[in-house]
Order: structure tokens, then C-alpha cells, then sequence
């Protein structure tokens, strides 16, 4: 391999010619040889979309020339388009404020900006540190980034399969809104309720997680830009947080406005905590609801078998022509992982010590995969799975029809006690209600079909 020489303030070092990045990066990459996680592209991006960002606000301050702020764009839009993914080598498991995160991206900056610059015939040069992370620190500029990718996430991935899952859901409500079914709670028998009442909870649930989604989201939108190293604004003129922030918002399209409170922005990632708390809710709905599909669809002979899920592969390599829920594993799988990652997160918010957190890395990587995760996971699920989600006509009028908590019904009638001896009666004689209640005498056989009528069960009386 062929090596160029780079210099930083610790001397030389050798980096691979084919490379954009510089010393401090490379650096990097030797000192922390750890696992395999890459620092995310989206944290990358976002990184580009502040530099050049910071860069016209420099401009606009008489800080930087037009044609190092045009330098400084050019290469930014690259890297936004994903042109230059591959000179973003840096791990996870690095410095806790991502300080080589943030040398990587002024580095391929300058290094690709200045091939420009010279493409152009212009002699001004780039400098990583002077010109592309002017007014900068990494302890703003990476929570920074952060917030940018995460709010960006859940505005672009997230949020729009939600949407789509809930469509899905409302869909199936109504399709089989006629539906009588027997309800379970405890795992028991229970009182009837229609199959659409049931997925209604389903949607609910996916509305009421998209809304906490949105709303907490909206905190991201305060960003640390401007607060430099401690959040005092060192090196940095007094309007670059807010003029950077308004670069980023016309950019992205989105509404983001530097901190009120720089040392806060720094130190602590509450937001981060309260917003991912609002996927692990979404997480934990989807566990709930692919959990019910796989059991109502158990069997198809030897369970509960109200449901039929589509047959997307083989089962089983030894059993042939076995169906198994590969959806509801996938999607739930996911879910254990969102709760993991949550709890992560959580420590990691925690140690916020003085003027800085030094988790952030972590931080970033947990979020930004619970959110790819949770978008892939529903997608699959919704597409593969509830899509074609069907109900078993027959078997669900089976199970309404044999189940002994229809004797509900008549508490109004004849009281509680004397419906649950005609229970206890049928189960033990494996009669059903009807021959019971006559049996024991508590009504007529005309009473028992006027009062006993499931459909009726399932609304609630004026």
C-alpha cells in the first residue's frame, strides 16, 4: 500500500494514499481498534450538513473568504450525498465527545476542498482546524450532529412507516369490524368482542405512539452550536450559534434554533433520553401486537387458530409444510433490542460529569439503530405479515360458541351467583350453558337464546 505523509501537532504520520482524511484521523484509527461498529453515516452527514452550515455564517461574519466557504459547501454536499462514505473509518468505541468523528470530517473537508480550490486555480488553502471547524468545538458541534440525525430519523424513516403501519391497521378494523370473537383476559376466556374492536386496541396504540414520537421529537430542535468547549461560546462570535442554527433549518427544512442554555446542551442529553423513551413505547407496542398475531394464528389445528398469517417461507427444515410467524419473531426480536438500547442510553445520559458528557458516541450509535431498526422491522412486518392477515371465520365461531363466558350475559337477569353455577355445571358435565341453565332451572330455553346472543355482547347498552 502506498502511504502519504500527514502532519498534526504531534508530528508526522502515515496515512494511506487513496485516503481523504488526515493525522488525526488516522490516529485514530490505530489507537482505537475496537469492535466493529462504525461511527454512523447519519451522524457523518449531519456532521457535513453543520460544517457547512457554520461555514456561510463564518462568511456572513467576515471570517472566512467566498472561495474557502465554497470549498467548504462543495465538499459538504458530497458527503451528504453519500459520495464519500468510505474515508469515514472511525469506530463507535473512541473518545466520548467524538472528537475524531469531528477531525474526520474537517479533515476530508479541507483535504477534498482544497483539490478543488487548486482544480480552480486559487491558492488559498484549507485548514481543518482554523477555517473548517472555525467557531467550533467538538463538544458542540458532535450533540450537535446528533440531534440533527436523530431528529431527522424520525422525520424521515420512522414517523412515515408508522403512518403506513397504522393505514394497515385501520384497514384490517374495519374489514373486520362483524367479525364476533371471543375475548381473553388472563389468558382465560372472557366476554365477546368484534375482531375489529380488537385491532382498534392495535391501532390506538401505534397512534398514540406516533404522537409521542412527534411531540418529544421536538425537542431535538435546540441545538449545542455555539456553545464551543464548556458552552461558554469561546472563540465563537455571539450570533454564530443562532445564524447556524438558521442555516441548518433552511437547509434540512426543519425548525432547528441553537440552546437557550449551551452549558445544558453540553452536559446533558435528556432529550435524547425522553425521545428514544417514545420508540421504546413504539417498541413495546409492536412486541404486544406481534405477539397476539402469532398466538391467534397458532396451531393451525392444535392452537388457537383464529387468525391466518401468510405463508412467506419453509417452516421447517424437518416438518414439511409448516407455517411459522417469522414476522412477529423478526419485529419482536427488534423490540428486545430497542429495550436494551434504551437502557444504554439511559446510563450513558447519566454521566454527564461537569461541563460534558463523554458518552455521546454511544449515545448516537443505540438511537440511530433502534430507529433503523424499528422503521425496517414494522415495514417487513406490515408488507409481509399484516397486509395479508386473514381471520378464520370457522374456527372463531367455534370458540364463541363453546366458550362459558357468555354466561355473562345473564347477571342482569338472574344474578351472579346462579351464572356461575350454570358455569361450573356446564364445565363439569361438558354440557353447554343453554342445557345447563335449564338443568338447573334458573331460566327457559326461550330466556336463555333472548338473553345469551354474542353480537349483542359486544355493544354497550343506552
Amino acid at each position: 500500500m502506498e502511504y502519504r505523509i500527514e502532519k498534526d501537532t504531534m508530528g508526522e504520520v502515515k496515512v494511506p494514499a487513496e485516503s481523504l482524511w488526515g493525522a488525526q484521523t488516522e490516529r485514530s484509527r490505530n489507537n482505537f481498534k475496537i469492535g466493529e461498529e462504525i461511527m454512523p453515516l447519519e451522524i457523518v452527514r449531519s456532521f457535513a450538513q453543520l460544517k457547512k452550515a457554520a461555514a456561510h455564517t463564518n462568511y456572513e461574519l467576515g471570517n472566512l473568504t467566498d472561495n474557502k466557504k465554497n470549498a467548504i459547501s462543495k465538499v459538504c454536499d458530497e458527503i451528504i450525498a453519500g459520495q464519500l462514505d468510505e474515508h469515514f473509518p472511525l469506530k463507535v468505541w473512541q473518545t466520548g465527545s467524538g472528537t475524531q468523528s469531528n477531525m474526520n470530517v474537517n479533515e476530508v473537508v479541507a483535504f477534498k476542498g482544497n483539490q478543488w480550490l487548486r482544480e480552480q486555480g486559487i491558492e488559498e488553502v484549507l485548514h481543518p482546524n482554523d477555517d473548517v471547524n472555525m467557531s467550533q468545538s467538538s463538544n458542540d458541534t458532535y450533540p450537535t450532529a446528533l440531534h440533527v440525525a436523530t431528529y431527522s430519523i424520525i422525520q424521515e424513516r420512522v414517523l412515515p412507516e408508522v403512518a403506513e403501519f397504522k393505514k394497515v391497521l385501520l384497514e384490517k378494523e374495519e374489514e373486520f369490524k362483524d367479525i364476533v370473537k371471543i375475548g381473553r383476559t388472563h389468558l382465560q376466556d372472557a366476554t365477546p368482542l368484534t375482531l375489529g374492536q380488537e385491532i382498534s386496541g392495535w391501532r390506538y396504540m401505534i397512534e398514540r405512539s406516533e404522537q409521542m414520537i412527534e411531540e418529544s421529537a421536538n425537542k431535538l430542535l435546540s441545538l449545542a452550536i455555539g456553545g464551543t468547549a464548556v458552552g461558554t461560546g469561546i472563540n465563537a462570535h455571539i450570533e454564530f450559534g443562532e445564524r447556524t442554527a438558521a442555516h441548518l433549518a433552511e437547509q434540512t427544512g426543519y425548525d432547528f434554533t441553537s440552546s437557550p442554555n449551551k452549558f445544558h446542551a453540553l452536559t446533558s442529553h435528556d432529550e435524547i433520553v425522553y425521545v428514544h423513551g417514545a420508540i421504546k413505547a413504539l417498541a413495546m407496542d409492536a412486541m404486544k401486537i406481534a405477539n397476539d398475531i402469532r398466538w391467534l394464528a397458532s396451531g393451525p389445528r392444535s392452537g388457537i387458530g383464529e387468525l391466518t398469517i401468510p405463508a412467506n417461507e419453509p417452516g421447517s427444515s424437518i416438518m414439511p409444510g409448516k407455517v411459522n410467524p417469522t414476522q412477529s419473531e423478526a419485529l419482536t426480536m427488534v423490540a428486545v433490542q430497542v429495550f436494551g438500547n434504551d437502557a444504554a442510553i439511559g446510563f450513558a445520559a447519566s454521566q454527564g460529569n461537569f461541563e460534558l458528557n463523554v458518552f455521546k458516541p454511544v449515545i448516537a450509535y443505540n438511537f440511530l439503530q433502534s430507529a433503523r431498526l424499528m422503521a425496517d422491522a414494522l415495514e417487513s412486518f406490515r408488507v409481509n405479515c399484516l397486509v395479508g392477515l386473514e381471520a378464520n371465520v370457522e374456527s372463531i365461531a367455534k370458540n364463541v360458541e363453546s366458550s362459558l363466558m357468555l354466561v355473562t350475559a345473564l347477571n342482569p337477569h338472574i344474578g351472579y351467583e346462579k351464572a356461575a353455577a350454570i358455569a361450573k355445571l356446564a364445565f363439569n358435565d361438558n354440557s353447554t350453558l343453554k342445557e345447563a341453565a335449564i338443568k338447573l332451572g334458573h331460566l327457559t330455553e326461550e330466556e336463555f337464546d333472548q338473553w345469551v346472543n354474542p353480537s349483542d355482547m359486544v355493544k354497550q347498552k343506552g
